[in-house]
């Protein structure tokens, strides 16, 4: 059958892949060990590209057993002409991330290279990405740290939580001495200290290595004897203490900083 293929797992157990070829791109639908599963979610794939009516809001269990985000997908390249992976839907001037049925986050444009190649997760009230092996908190990427309080540190314009548009962000309390930017097309996280000056610790994929390389400065300036009002900040949502502190230890300190700082303790010694 079209668009049905068999195939074997390593125990020789035969089970079925379904896809599509639509508008010259091959699309996998899932598997199955069932033939008459595979045949019905190349069939509702199908139902799906011919009827422009199936909007992203029509998701029903006469679809099934073609997967929410599937149906997403499917939905966007028809309506849109972009095949993404992950279960995003393109509007004029924004897109739609739909983590499930009931739960529709917005993004601006401008972060859909990062979304479309980032599977965004949820536990409890945190929604994360897995990010260099480590979870990246999606309000990480508007520098608000795991610690912060809604309505005190950060709040939504709108008093909607899932619209996370860049202006609809708004962060009180943002933690300067890290800041995100872009580095050719991908975004890393600057760290600075202000110890008699700015010093450039360096740039880093995620916010939480970022954050673990602000605390090793900062541990570093200290261990030199400089008196800072700065705090350690707290270890970020979801890394173990053990993964702390393998990623700390893999860090390494900007040369000309830690020369300063040996120098600053040579000389208040001597004074």
């Amino acid at each position: 059958m079209n668009g049905i293929f068999i195939a074997k797992k390593r125990d020789g157990t035969i089970y079925y892949r379904a896809s599509v070829t639509y508008k010259g791109k091959h699309i996998s639908l899932g598997s199955s060990d069932s033939m008459e599963t595979a045949s019905l979610l190349y069939e509702k794939a199908w139902l799906v590209i011919k009827n422009p009516e199936l909007t992203p809001d029509k998701y029903s269990e006469r679809l099934a057993p073609l997967s929410f985000q599937k149906f997403i997908c499917l939905a966007n390249f028809r309506d849109n002409k972009i095949y993404i992976k992950t279960p995003i839907y393109l509007h004029r001037t924004y897109f739609s991330y739909h983590l499930d049925m009931d739960t529709e986050l917005k993004f601006d444009l401008e972060d859909l290279f990062y979304y479309s190649s980032h599977t965004i997760q949820r536990r409890g009230n945190h929604l994360f990405v897995a990010d260099f092996g480590l979870q990246e908190r999606i309000l990480s990427r508007y520098d608000i740290p795991g610690f912060a309080v809604l309505g005190k540190d950060y709040r939504f314009k709108n008093g909607d939580h899932t619209d996370l548009r860049y202006s609809n962000v708004d962060v009180i309390n943002p933690i300067k001495n890290i800041r995100k930017k872009k580095e050719g097309r991908d975004e890393v996280y600057n760290v600075k200290m202000h110890i008699n000056g700015d010093w450039n610790i360096g740039s880093f994929p995620t916010h939480e290595m970022a954050v673990i390389a602000y605390n090793k400065a900062l541990d570093e300036a200290k261990k030199h004897g400089l008196k800072t009002r700065t705090e350690i900040l707290d270890i970020p949502d979801g890394l173990s203490h053990a993964l702390y502190a393998k990623i700390y230890s893999t860090i390494k300190l900007p040369e000309k900083y830690v020369s300063y700082l040996s120098s600053y303790e040579k000389n208040n010694r001597r004074s």
